[in-house]
């Protein structure tokens, strides 16, 4: 149906309607949107690197500049063809998240069953291994994971789940898995992977450890809210490729207003998918929040991902030369943590 729905849009492409897309407030890249601007032409937003002390920093604006840059180097708000199919689309997928959930991004099945075993202390370690014996690509992903820079434990390599078990504890087992089947679902063809998928991937794994650390209140919860929280991201990015190959050569996600729509409608996205998923309803609200705060959330759980995001995005920005001193300092304010603390976690994030 998406690709369907895309192909009858390029078909037609000068014709194709596109609702009139909503301007971002200031504020941390959860913005409103308002109706108020024509759906091909906004407002461009102030150019990545020239930050002014006394204005707030958006920094989600300056995060999706850095993964889809302009080509020309400024952004007239212009959007091209391609993307004022995307946005159509997304428009879709916000009424029939369904659709999104069964053809674009299926959650595995396998991910509630192994999440309930691992949760369950009165399922032996034993019957535990018989379960990933069934599941060998599984087993391997895991044993990856165990031995990456983000989640070794010692220079000794794990080489068999036992192993892990016992040097990691179940609950670290269970979000290994827990990542691991997530990565199926961003799984994308190779060409397009690099210039987008893996970095929002890298991005979701760094929120995950993050809110983890944040969420003291349940780390387990919060890790798995912070793979999920770009979700959202994950699936508009697939309709992306898909319009791709009938978009006119050299066209570009690169004007203002594509990266506003992936700021502002992936989450409401995420929440849906969660809810179609059945998920517990503590993700859906939590994303919901996320979603529609102009300002820090108050759920505790979304406030560690909130926080956890605006970390990873500063330290990813921060790694490519795309953040300066003042601007860093006024967002880890806003993070609640010091230039101290932020070093520490910087250095750890840039191993996933």
């Amino acid at each position: 149906m998406v690709k369907r729905i895309i192909k009858k849009i390029f078909n037609v492409r000068d014709k194709a309607p596109v609702e009139k897309p909503k301007v971002l407030s200031t504020d941390l890249g959860f913005q409103k949107l308002s109706t108020a601007a024509n759906s091909a032409t906004i407002q461009p937003q102030a150019p990545q690197k020239i930050v002014t002390p006394e204005r707030s920093v958006d920094v989600s604006a300056l995060f999706y500049g850095m993964l889809f840059p302009s080509q020309s180097g400024t952004d007239t708000g212009i959007a091209n063809n391609l993307e004022k199919s995307v946005i159509s689309e997304v428009e879709n997928a916000l009424t029939s998240p369904g659709d999104i959930a069964e053809k674009v991004l299926k959650l595995p099945s396998q991910l509630a069953v192994l999440d309930q075993k691992l949760r369950d202390d009165s399922v032996d370690i034993d019957t535990l291994l018989e379960v990933f014996k069934t599941k060998p690509v599984l087993s391997i992903e895991v044993l990856k994971l165990c031995n990456s820079p983000a989640f070794k434990r010692s220079d000794k390599e794990v080489t068999n789940l036992q192993q892990a078990f016992v040097q990691l504890g179940r609950e670290q087992i269970r979000r290994l898995v827990t990542t691991s089947l997530m990565g199926e679902v961003v799984e994308i063809k190779p060409i397009y992977y690099r210039r987008f998928g893996l970095q929002i991937w890298r991005h979701s794994q760094q929120v995950s450890y993050l809110s983890a650390e944040f969420g003291k209140c349940d780390p387990d919860t919060a890790f798995m809210l912070g793979l999920l929280h770009d979700v959202g991201k994950i699936a508009i990015f697939k309709m992306l490729l898909d319009a791709f190959h009938q978009a006119e050569p050299g066209e570009q996600p690169s004007s203002s207003l594509f990266k506003q729509v992936m700021t502002t409608k992936s989450l409401s996205l995420s929440a849906l998918l969660a809810k179609h998923w059945q998920l517990p309803v503590i993700f859906e609200t939590s994303l919901s929040e996320l979603a529609s705060s102009h300002s820090k959330p108050t759920g505790e759980l979304a406030w560690a991902v909130w926080r956890a995001n605006l970390v990873s995005e500063c330290s990813m920005l921060f790694q490519a030369n795309q953040l300066d001193e003042d601007c860093l300092t006024r967002l880890l304010m806003d993070a609640n943590l010091t230039r101290e603390q932020f070093d520490i976690y910087h250095e750890k994030l840039k191993m996933f």
